[in-house]
């Protein structure tokens, strides 16, 4: 089930299980996981995309390996909100997996993640060829920990 509302996707998400982040992109796309009790984010691949079957069977099966209780998908807004092309073909890519998969989906905002993790990379000293292999799910990583501290806020604001 797709979720725009952050809110109801919250409430939706079954208790003590984990969430991917996905980070979609035109080639590839960057998936990063959550702890159970919904506090980190951990970069974990990068799915080489060819067709969609093949990339939802690559998730479904991360998903069941990880248990996962729930998908953010990073929403790529321009960057004055509008949404465009990519956000478009986003939210198509969600669509054919929410018939694949009884998970709930929810989007997040993702203006400058790839920046920030690209930021991050840098910081690190990561050589060129080595940040080109996990960017995708560095930038998955951004997307999913902002999404995990706004549910953090919402369970304190209880």
């Amino acid at each position: 089930m797709i979720l725009d509302d952050f809110d109801a996707f919250a409430a939706a998400l079954p208790p003590m299980q984990a969430i991917a982040g996905l980070d979609f992109g035109t080639k590839t796309i960057g998936v990063a996981v959550s702890d159970r009790l919904l506090s980190v984010a951990s970069p974990l691949e990068t799915v080489r995309r060819t067709k969609f079957t093949k990339d939802a069977d690559a998730l479904l099966a991360i998903c069941a390996h990880r248990e996962i209780g729930g998908l953010i998908l990073g929403l790529p807004r321009n960057m004055d909100g509008s949404e465009g092309p990519r956000c478009q073909s986003t939210r198509a890519f969600a669509r054919n997996l929410e018939r694949l998969i009884p998970l709930p989906i929810g989007f997040w905002d993702e203006r400058l993640s790839t920046v920030a993790a690209e930021r991050a990379l840098l910081e690190a000293d990561t050589s060129r060829k080595r940040r080109g292999e996990v960017i995708d799910h560095v930038a998955a990583s951004f997307i999913l920990q902002g999404a995990l501290d706004r549910l953090g806020h919402m369970r304190r604001a209880k």
